[in-house]
């Protein structure tokens, strides 16, 4: 394989190439006040316990509900509700954000926040250290429920590359044969 030419990159942009999963909603809930909010900063930190870091703004409506709930659900959306998860990510404050983008709020089975049943996969999490918050508005959450879709094995999901362009996941290659059992 040859070298690539290179160039000198704006260090801001280069989340393009570092995004490491799909585009999610995070729905929260607080004193009978809901909200969603798109993400597309978050990463898996632990697998057991399933912890999971996401970097919420703090002039996002989503980040104080969180904080005083300490609990939100990390839904997972596939292609078809990209134009609601572009509309959700440009509205921000209190608004009714299941009724505008005619998503089902579902009860959750062990935190207040709604899951969303349009989603692939929803998980419920609670939050588990609050350390980062103050400092990089990052939280860490414990995923202490999962739901996820019976059909398609691989969902077809969206990722931000930034300015306004997403990637859809393709298809899938199998080199399972080729791990160490360890690393599965």
């Amino acid at each position: 394989m040859p070298a690539y030419t290179k160039k000198s990159f704006p260090l801001a942009k280069i989340r393009r190439f570092l995004e490491p999963g799909p585009t999610i909603l995070i729905s929260s809930a607080h004193k009978g006040e809901t909200d969603i909010m798109a993400n597309g900063w978050h990463t898996v930190m632990s697998f057991t316990p399933a912890i999971v870091a996401c970097y919420i703004w703090d002039q996002n409506h989503t980040h104080e509900l969180i904080r005083k709930s300490k609990e939100c659900v990390i839904n997972v959306p596939e292609f078809d509700l990209l134009d609601a998860v572009i509309g959700i990510g440009n509205l921000h404050g209190p608004a009714d954000k299941f009724a505008q983008f005619k998503l089902t709020a579902k009860q959750s089975s062990k935190v207040g926040a709604p899951l969303i049943a349009e989603c692939y996969a929803n998980f419920e999490c609670k939050l588990v250290d609050t350390r980062l918050i103050n400092r990089y508005s990052l939280f860490l959450f414990e995923v202490v429920k999962a739901h996820v879709a019976t059909k398609p094995q691989y969902p077809k999901t969206i990722h931000y590359r930034g300015d306004g362009v997403f990637m859809v996941s393709g298809p899938s290659v199998n080199r399972k044969a080729k791990f160490k059992q360890v690393n599965l």
